[in-house]
């Protein structure tokens, strides 16, 4: 005969661990939190491993799709970033910073005009979205459209609240004199800057 005492015990603790069963969507959505942390630590492998939980939990969490993204994406695979970026997309038309990355996959990608109508999409849903801005207008500057990279580039700055970059209009253009073969009077070539959006978390 089981003590009466053991009983007790043992329906206590079966009424704790109920208590502590949580829905599928609060699961998923610990799991896209923790991958935000792991990943602002760097551990890129580690949020894309609780980003993925997060999706097999809700297939249809499209923030979990973009944040997953975002690590894909600062390993260097444009590919699958690109693919989870669209797949936020799908499942939520209007989510600006999916369409804010995914522009900026697509320019680090060299497609410059992907990454300007998808920057230009974000700006239509968040006018505010600096990041979309920064990114249209490097993709403008790759793509020859100095006025409008220029015109990009200071909006952002308005936008995060920091004066202008000085004599940014010229910078985009090459200095007079300038060859492209490094000789002198030419700029040193420069690596373009690439602006995410944040990565996203639940309300």
């Amino acid at each position: 005969m089981i003590a009466p005492r053991f009983l007790s015990f043992t329906c206590l603790l079966g009424l704790l661990l109920g208590a502590s069963a949580l829905p599928a969507q609060t699961t998923a959505r610990e799991y896209n939190s923790r991958g935000n942390g792991r990943q602002a630590k760097g551990d890129l492998d580690g949020a894309i491993a609780d980003f993925t939980k997060a999706i097999e939990i809700n297939p249809d969490y499209a923030i979990a799709y973009n944040n997953r993204g975002q690590a894909l994406r600062a390993k260097g695979d444009l590919a699958g970033a690109i693919a989870d970026f669209s797949t936020a997309i799908e499942l939520t038309p209007n989510f600006a910073a999916a369409f804010a990355n995914r522009g900026a996959a697509k320019r680090a990608n060299h497609d410059l005009e992907g990454a300007i109508a998808d920057c230009t999409k974000a700006i239509g849903l968040d006018p505010q979205s600096a990041s979309a801005y920064s990114n249209r207008g490097y993709a403008r500057k790759a793509s020859g459209d100095t006025a409008g990279a220029a015109a990009d580039l200071k909006k952002a700055a308005q936008l995060e609240g920091r004066p202008p970059e000085e004599g940014v209009g010229r910078r985009l253009s090459p200095p007079a004199g300038a060859k492209k073969n490094g000789s002198p009077g030419s700029s040193p070539p420069t690596r373009p800057k690439l602006f995410l959006a944040l990565r996203w978390r639940d309300a």
